[in-house]
């Protein structure tokens, strides 16, 4: 490929890992990959000048404010660093610092995995939060930033302007315990505490932002006003005075001090509870700095040292399968223990059948392990001249290792998935589903009390809730006579919830809300649908071929015809009351946006079902209202475009045929 080529190929590909990566917050390469692809085109682009264009990934800091939030323009630019890959680099480092600066000393910190802000304050008052965004616009977060508790909100003895600058994370306890919380209620897991904390800094609700509990580390005074410092260290024990949580940082007068302080944040960085991707070296003396002064990307008084993955060869000893909470079957290779990162690895990720065959891992192999951002052991690759003979390719389980019902695989990925409605694996996912507001609405059945019934042995399936008693449930800790009394009183209210809460209730792939109100109104009771076949299913307008299939075999499953059982000998109400719709909005087509003020988007969507209408998730030109509330985004961008009339709230209960009742 010739230069001109692979530039181009270089640029497509860094600008959508970027995009993936600073907007999306969703990357598909770890940042390691990345940075040696921008490093190849750097230096493409540096053998062939005459290539080079203002456009290209290594003309801009990178980044992009995204929709929702206002812009900020940082008075001063927050940059981004130069990057070096070994000591020979950070030699090169020292070498031109040096040319300016006769005997430098440099600051030594980790470098934080996290999303970069800048923090206002006037008169010692918080007024202001932004991300980095491209480095000089950023977007106002400031509401999102007070949930943060290690953020002073006021500054005691502060200058009259103080502008700093730090790193919000999400502590490691805190990522693992949020991503148990979203398996139990079905929701996509986070792939690390990096972009667990940049989609919690984005939240448009700051509540969400709270209950993330993220963190901050402040590594910089970006501008002050009234005050003057020397040197770095200084400026961080004034920070320390003003009470905020400042990065943990040393000092050092030679290259070989700041190498060995590099390579011991490296050894123990498993110890911190925060992710980081390297170590910044930055002149201490402040005069130094302005002497050196940046490039139009980086200033040329620091760099960051970036850990490469460490790897190493092992023996895949076993291949073990593991059932998720959501019932995804998860193998896991066991290997010969060995050194990675500061801890011994016994495991390694193999996440999914597709990757297996693809690597064609094998029982027996000698592999490449590495820890995947520093945090997850995975294989690499095989080592194939070592491969003994007689091995043969793996292969999934066809039914579930831990209840033996059938497995079936996503159809839109590449997950394999237990089929069974009373797994024990999937019991605190199965058991919370079961009793959320959208499906049985038992109030006071959240995940912790679901967890404490299933430690204490009180439930192993949905239908041992109708069979528990207010003396059983006092026991629990944190538990008392009147919370026990209340708890079953709510279970044996569920009972009379409509057929189409019991559908969603069962957590049957492929039947929601949506499906489960129209089978149940157009059954009437669950036995009537036993008896449907995939035929008649897929004969009902919005029923398609995958979810008729679907219900189908969850009905046929002997799990699931026991759990049937048990709930009907219980006197759970199996059957639905016919709806009498109205026809306000028959033949309309309504999308919701924004927060609404009254209502629920789901409350709203509702009332229009109830009217004949239909609830949309995109604008079209088919779309006859689109109802905004506030934080409206893109959707109202684009009916703006389309002349599409767009609701107030209060417009659209105007609608109803009687408005005066809501």
């Amino acid at each position: 490929m010739d230069p001109k080529q692979e530039i181009q190929k270089l640029r497509t590909e860094l600008n959508e890992h970027g995009y993936r990566y600073y907007v999306l917050d969703t990357p598909i390469i770890t940042d390691f990959e990345y940075d040696r692809l921008l490093r190849r085109l750097e230096d493409l682009e540096a053998a062939h000048p005459e290539l080079t264009t203002p456009d290209s990934p290594t003309q801009r800091v990178g980044g992009a404010p995204v929709e929702g939030f206002t812009p900020v323009v940082h008075p001063v630019p927050l940059e981004s660093l130069q990057d070096v890959f070994s000591m020979e680099e950070l030699a090169d480092f020292h070498r031109r610092v040096q040319e300016t600066v006769a005997s430098p000393e440099y600051d030594v910190e980790p470098k934080v995995d996290g999303l970069s802000v800048a923090l206002e304050y006037v008169d010692g008052l918080f007024i202001r939060g932004a991300t980095r965004g491209d480095g000089r616009t950023g977007e106002d977060v400031t509401e999102n930033l007070k949930t943060i508790q290690s953020i002073p909100l006021r500054l005691e003895n502060a200058p009259a302007r103080l502008i700093v600058r730090g790193e919000v994370f999400m502590p490691k306890t805190v990522f693992e315990a949020l991503n148990q919380e979203r398996e139990l209620r079905g929701e996509p897991l986070f792939a690390n505490p990096r972009n667990a904390a940049a989609g919690s800094l984005r939240q448009l609700d700051p509540k969400v932002a709270a209950a993330r509990k993220l963190d901050i580390l402040i590594f910089n005074i970006q501008l002050v006003e009234g005050k003057e410092f020397q040197t770095h260290q200084e400026t961080l024990d004034y920070l320390r005075s003003l009470h905020f949580k400042v990065i943990p940082n040393a000092v050092f007068s030679s290259l070989d001090e700041v190498s060995q302080e590099i390579f011991r944040i490296g050894d123990h960085r498993e110890e911190y509870n925060f992710d980081i991707d390297g170590a910044v070296v930055k002149l201490n003396s402040l005069s130094d700095r302005a002497k050196l002064g940046s490039t139009a990307k980086f200033p040329r008084w620091a760099a960051a040292y970036k850990y490469p993955p460490e790897q190493k060869e092992s023996i895949v000893k076993d291949i073990v399968v593991q059932v998720g909470r959501t019932g995804v079957l998860t193998p896991k290779a066991v290997v010969e223990p060995v050194r990675l990162a500061g801890t011994t690895v016994t495991n390694a990720t193999l996440h999914n059948q597709d990757y297996i065959t693809e690597k064609d891992i094998r029982i027996g192999d000698t592999v490449l392990v590495q820890k995947a951002g520093e945090i997850i052991p995975e294989i690499v690759s095989v080592v194939k001249e070592k491969r003994p003979t007689g091995t043969v390719p793996y292969v999934l389980p066809v039914v579930c290792p831990i209840c033996g019902a059938p497995v079936v695989r996503d159809e839109d990925g590449a997950h394999i998935r237990c089929t069974g409605a009373e797994c024990p694996a999937q019991l605190l996912r199965t058991l919370t589903h079961f009793a959320s507001r959208d499906a049985m609405d038992i109030e006071g059945l959240g995940p912790a009390v679901v967890e404490s019934l299933v430690q204490a042995g009180l439930i192993k399936t949905a239908g041992d809730l109708y069979k528990l008693s207010a003396q059983d449930v006092a026991k629990l800790d944190r538990m008392g006579k009147k919370s026990a009394e209340n708890l079953i009183a709510a279970i044996e209210r569920s009972k009379e919830r409509d057929l189409s809460r019991l559908l969603f209730a069962f957590g049957i792939r492929q039947v929601g809300q949506k499906a489960g109100k129209i089978l149940a109104q157009h059954f009437g009771s669950l036995n009537a649908i036993r008896e449907a076949s995939v035929e008649t299913l897929t004969a009902i307008d919005d029923i398609g071929a995958i979810t008729a299939q679907s219900l189908v075999s969850w009905l046929a499953n002997p799990q699931s015809q026991h759990l049937m059982a048990t709930l009907e000998e219980a006197g759970v109400n199996m059957t639905e009351k016919k709806d009498e719709k109205g026809t306000a909005f028959t033949g309309m087509t309504f999308v919701l946006t924004g927060t609404l003020e009254k209502l629920t988007r789901d409350e709203a969507g509702v009332m229009i079902e109830a009217e004949g209408g239909k609830v949309s998730g995109s604008v079209s030109k088919r779309t006859t209202y689109v109802v905004a509330g506030e934080a409206a985004g893109s959707k109202l961008a684009k009916a703006q475009s389309l002349g599409i009339p767009v609701l107030t709230e209060k417009e659209f209960l105007a609608m109803l045929p009687n408005p005066t009742q809501m």
